[in-house]
């Protein structure tokens, strides 16, 4: 473990799922990351939010990470598909230490949640072998939840008043739904996810990325790599302090 110099982790996900704001957060920035080729090389991004799963997006304030962004493959693009996949397996299974992925973060955003399980997310669950790489579900912007919390109070006759009142109750009660759906109809697949967060005010700089570092090192496959991962992440110092004690 003293060889691998940084923790990779596969970013998916539709696009518009809060991926960056993600990373951002992990890594305590508010900047945009850095792009650089597979050999070390700048690459300046068109500004889109398009990038090469090869590429590897480090940001500056903890360099300690590299990510990968799938860029949001969709159920017909079965060449973006392909490409996703043998960037998978060939990373998953190089014997090159320091191109290995660690961890897959699968984004699913609430702002669709009535679309939170397509043919893309079925399709890559049933058909992308892992391997040894654990695959962590996301569900991402779960604020929205509120207003459709909101809305749906309103339709059942509340007044705007009322409706506030007992909005937040209401969120609690869909993300639980959505949440036990997306499970259950992920659970179903072939490879299914080895784990599931839920993400919340992520657009806040002082947001808690405690439960998504934890939850991913539990699934890390080698103590090494545990210590890797508590090591290279910022976002919590009570998290070093436990696993320090635990082990």
């Amino acid at each position: 473990m003293k060889n691998i110099k940084h923790f990779r982790i596969l970013v998916m996900g539709r696009a518009n799922a809060g991926k960056t704001t993600i990373l951002q957060r992990v890594c305590n920035s508010m900047d945009k990351p850095e792009i650089f080729d597979g050999e070390g090389n700048k690459v300046y991004s068109s500004g889109h939010g398009h990038h090469d799963i090869k590429h590897e997006l480090v940001f500056k304030s903890n360099p300690g990470f590299v990510f990968h962004d799938s860029c949001g493959f969709e159920a017909g693009s079965t060449q973006q598909f392909d490409q996703m996949r043998s960037f998978v397996v060939d990373h998953a299974a190089t014997k090159r230490v320091n191109d290995h992925i660690h961890a897959i973060w699968f984004c699913i955003p609430m702002t669709d949640c009535h679309r939170a399980v397509t043919a893309a997310e079925k399709k890559f669950f049933n058909e992308c072998d892992t391997g040894h790489v654990p695959v962590i579900v996301l569900l991402t912007k779960v604020d929205a939840l509120y207003l459709t919390a909101v809305r749906e109070l309103l339709d059942e006759g509340l007044t705007v008043v009322e409706a506030k009142e007992r909005a937040i109750e209401k969120q609690e009660k869909l993300l639980e739904k959505w949440l036990a759906y997306v499970k259950d109809e992920l659970d179903k697949c072939k490879y299914p996810p080895k784990g599931f967060v839920t993400l919340r005010k992520m657009h806040q700089e002082s947001a808690d990325c405690t439960v998504l570092m934890e939850t991913t090192a539990n699934f890390m496959n080698e103590e090494g790599l545990q210590k890797l991962l508590i090591s290279t992440q910022q976002s919590s110092i009570q998290l070093c302090i436990e696993y320090a004690v635990s082990k």
